[in-house]
Order: C-alpha cells, then sequence, then structure tokens
C-alpha cells in the first residue's frame, strides 16, 4: 500500500469526501486515483493540513494512523512596529462563552462562574482569556475545538490585517462572535472588512459601530488525541 492509499484510508476514517480533500488542499481531483507513493511536496503540505496525522505511518506504513497525544501551542505572527511584552508565568481564564449572553458582557465581567479552568503556559504575550472556537471560517488555521488565547482591545487601537475576536451586531436584537482577520475597506474609513482563512467564507465588509466588543488573538491551543 503506497502513501496515497494511506491517504484515503485516513480520509475514511476521519469521513472526508475525495472532492473536499482535493479542494482544500488545492490538488488535481484525480490525485487520489494513483495507487503509488506520492511526492514529498504532496506529503509535507497533507501533514501540515492534518496534524494529527502520523508522518511515519503516512510515508512508510510504519506505526498508528494518528499520533500519540500532542498540544500544539501557536503564537500568532504579529510583525508590527510594536513588540508584545512576554510574561514568563501567567495564569489565563478559559471561559465557557455559552455561560454568558455575548463577547461584551463577559469582558464585563469575567465572573468566575463563568471560568472552566484556567491555561498556564509560559513566555506567552499578556492574555485576558481564552475560549474555544467553533466554526470553520479560520479552517486550517484554527479548527472547531481550538482555544484561542486573547487580548481584549479598543477600534481605536487596531492593527490591520491581524487575526481577532470580535462580537458583531446584526440588529438591536441579534448578534454574532466570529474569529476574522480585520482589514481596512474599500469603502470608507467608516467600514472594515472581516476575511476569513476559508475560502469558502466570502469577505464581507462591516460598519465599525456594528462592532461591540473586540479582542486581539494572541495565540491558538490545539490538542491532537487518538481516537
Amino acid at each position: 500500500m503506497g502513501s496515497t492509499e494511506r491517504t484515503k484510508q485516513y480520509l475514511d476514517y476521519k469521513g472526508i469526501t475525495k472532492y473536499k480533500f482535493c479542494n482544500d488542499l488545492g490538488f488535481s481531483n484525480k490525485f487520489l486515483d494513483n495507487s503509488s507513493n506520492m511526492g514529498t511536496d504532496k506529503a509535507c503540505k497533507i501533514l501540515h493540513h492534518f496534524p494529527e496525522l502520523n508522518s511515519e505511518w503516512l510515508l512508510t506504513g510504519n506505526g498508528p494512523m494518528l499520533k500519540e497525544n500532542t498540544t500544539d501551542i501557536v503564537v500568532m505572527n504579529t510583525n508590527r512596529k510594536t513588540i508584545d511584552s512576554i510574561h514568563l508565568n501567567q495564569e489565563i481564564p478559559l471561559y465557557d462563552l455559552e455561560a454568558v449572553a455575548g463577547l461584551k458582557e463577559l469582558f464585563k465581567s469575567g465572573k468566575p462562574q463563568r471560568v472552566l479552568d484556567t491555561i498556564k503556559i509560559p513566555n506567552l504575550p499578556k492574555c485576558d482569556g481564552a475560549i474555544s472556537v467553533t466554526g470553520d471560517s479560520m479552517y486550517p488555521l484554527l479548527k472547531s475545538g481550538d482555544i484561542i488565547l486573547y487580548k481584549e482591545t479598543e477600534f481605536e487601537n487596531i492593527f490591520f490585517g491581524e487575526m481577532y475576536l470580535l462580537s458583531v451586531k446584526l440588529n438591536d436584537w441579534e448578534e454574532y462572535i466570529t474569529v476574522k482577520y480585520v482589514q481596512k475597506s474599500d469603502q470608507g474609513q467608516e467600514f472594515v472588512r472581516l476575511v476569513s482563512q476559508n475560502s469558502h467564507h466570502q469577505p464581507k465588509d462591516i460598519h465599525i459601530s456594528q462592532i461591540s466588543a473586540l479582542a486581539l488573538i494572541k495565540a491558538s491551543i490545539r490538542i491532537n488525541t487518538m481516537m
């Protein structure tokens, strides 16, 4: 069995269609029709896209399909003129977002009963809190279930092009919480463009008055476990 056949075995295990796999990774629809070993560049792209996949198993067939339990911590790239101060030790509360009325209310209150646990990671920029991600708008950079660590901020201090946790008002009684890149809008200074990592989600321009809460994402945590 070649590495292409093992890739199909993994996709069957995860319930991922061949079409979605090829579309997400930019491969030809006939890529999986070849039963031989794939090139190194293709294998590296697959392993980057599916971090739980065991590279030794994919390339040689040896060992388990999935990695042993691991935790990936990614500090978001901040190519800005300002430099974040690093904290040797800090205890970051992990909040239950479903237990509060919204992101704005969470930032205001931070009541203990809404804290699920605390996270301790050395040498991170200052973070105000952490929540679990839902949805696939930032896939594959962020997957549903990943934990994001954030620093609350105001719109006046925004760095365009960075990734933010936002609460966006749809109307007087409805809003939604999302993770997006915030970029300048062609519609003028009173608007911003929200951009997803996932190419299936179209960019959207919104008026800045629709943003009720904002936080800069500092790091993410992904836990890879054996199924």
